[in-house]
C-alpha cells in the first residue's frame, strides 16, 4: 500500500545547492550593508568645542536621512582637514545633543563650524556638496 502523502525527498546536492546560495546571499546582503556604513565613527564629546582648535559639528538624527547624507560628505573632506579641524556629532537622540540643537537652533543635517575658542562662525543647513562644504570651512577658518 502506497502512502499519498509521502514526499519525495531532495537529492543531496540539490540540499547542498540551496544552502550554498542562502550562505552566498547573506553573505552578499551583509557586504552591501558593511560597504555603506560611514567611514570611521564621529566622536560625540561635545565639550571638545572650545578646547582650542576649530570643529566642525554635525547634528544627526537617526530617524531621518539628512543628517547620514551630510555625514557622506564629511567622510570624503575628513582627512583633508585632519589635525586642523575636530569633525564631531551631536546625536540629536541624546541628551546632550538635545541641548546642543536647543542651544544652536539645529536640526538633523545641520552642520555649525566653531573657533577654537568655541564662537559659532557658520551655520550650513544641510550642505548639498563637498564643495559647499569644503568653501564654508576654508571661509570660516581661513584656510
Amino acid at each position: 500500500m502506497t502512502n499519498a502523502a509521502e514526499t519525495p525527498s531532495k537529492s543531496p546536492a540539490s540540499l547542498w545547492r540551496n544552502r550554498l546560495f542562502t550562505i552566498l546571499f547573506i553573505v552578499g546582503v551583509s557586504s552591501f550593508i558593511w560597504s555603506h556604513l560611514p567611514d570611521g565613527g564621529y566622536p560625540t564629546d561635545l565639550t571638545k568645542i572650545g578646547t582650542g582648535r576649530p570643529t566642525l559639528v554635525l547634528a544627526h538624527d537617526s530617524n531621518y536621512s539628512g543628517g547620514m547624507e551630510v555625514m557622506y560628505l564629511m567622510n570624503e573632506i575628513r582627512d583633508d582637514y585632519s589635525g586642523r579641524v575636530d569633525f564631531l556629532v551631536a546625536h540629536l537622540g541624546m541628551a546632550d545633543g538635545q541641548e546642543f540643537a536647543r542651544h544652536h537652533g539645529a536640526r538633523d543635517g545641520v552642520v555649525l563650524l566653531f573657533s577654537g575658542d568655541g564662537r559659532n562662525v557658520s551655520f550650513l543647513s544641510k550642505p548639498q556638496s563637498i564643495d559647499e562644504l569644503r568653501l564654508a570651512l576654508n571661509q570660516a577658518f581661513n584656510f
